[in-house]
């Protein structure tokens, strides 16, 4: 099959996809590729259902964000037909192994996936986690991450999360355990729990999620009984180093995670150290 042109107004993105499209310095360094060199990579749509010559995009979304920037008319493209749920799983599967892949980002991409294998007729049974022999779908959803039924169920409840809890996963403040548990509060809960996060500028641990968790359970999850469990002092709390975000924010790409920031300015300082130690001996 050969790669044919399609104007950039027939496209569309695919509804509820679940991968960020951010405008960063990766993107701008596409852009520039793209600007020199065109779109050498072509999309994969589908025609969209009830209309015509429109096209929804499969796979190439941060192609075909580049390719507008860019002030491209047209990209090649690849068109195959193709239902939704076909589609959603070829979606997921293109882009599950991208490098930096949010927790979000994973969570929504395999509810996507689970639901449209669901609609396809494979068994989602995702409620139990005994041993089973056959492959349902949470295995075979997981397979291309090497991670099983109950990785992905975890991750799936993520999306009960309200956006301000989960954004703090994706930037590590909030582990990935202590996040399922919290996962389990309605989100008026969550709410009265985001407000005091902010205001105590804390996250709990995972024996705090946990506990809010049966409080919530109980039907007893107030505001005051999270205000004091999250203010507790925790027993491994040690005294933390905080510089304002909008000072290093700059130096890393936009795609970072708090957590990887730290990594990299932790190296950075460990390296800085090495080169002092290695000028005293010099000496």
């Amino acid at each position: 099959m050969n790669a044919v042109n399609i104007d950039m107004k027939k496209l569309h993105p695919f509804e509820g996809h679940p991968y960020q499209v951010q405008d960063n310095e990766e993107m701008d360094t596409l852009v520039e590729s793209v600007q020199a060199q065109g779109v050498l990579t072509p999309l994969i749509v589908r025609p969209k259902e009830n209309t015509t010559d429109e096209y929804e995009i499969v796979s190439g979304h941060r192609r075909f964000r580049a390719a507008k920037k860019a002030g491209m008319n047209e990209v090649p493209a690849f068109i195959y037909e193709m239902d939704r749920d076909a589609a959603a799983i070829a979606l997921v599967d293109s882009n599950l192994h991208r490098e930096h892949l949010l927790p979000s980002e994973k969570a929504f991409a395999y509810r996507l996936k689970m639901e449209a294998m669901k609609r396809q007729g494979f068994r989602s049974d995702l409620t139990s986690t005994q041993v089973v022999a056959k492959l349902r779908s949470g295995d075979i959803v997981g397979q291309g991450m090497n991670e099983g039924r109950e990785t992905v169920r975890r991750y799936i409840r993520l999306t009960n999360l309200i956006p301000e809890i989960l954004q703090k996963v994706d930037e590590g403040r909030i582990a990935f355990t202590p996040a399922v548990e919290l996962s389990y509060l309605t989100h008026e809960e969550q709410k009265h729990l985001a407000s005091e996060m902010d205001y105590a500028d804390a996250t709990p641990n995972l024996s705090q999620a946990q506990r809010m968790r049966e409080f919530s359970r109980q039907g007893r999850l107030s505001e005051d009984v999270i205000c004091a469990i999250m203010g507790e002092e925790k027993a491994n709390q040690k005294e933390k180093l905080k510089i304002p975000m909008d000072r290093i924010r700059k130096f890393f790409p936009r795609s970072y995670t708090t957590a990887q920031m730290e990594t990299e300015i932790v190296k950075l300082c460990e390296a800085q150290y090495r080169r002092r130690q290695r000028s005293r001996e010099e000496r």
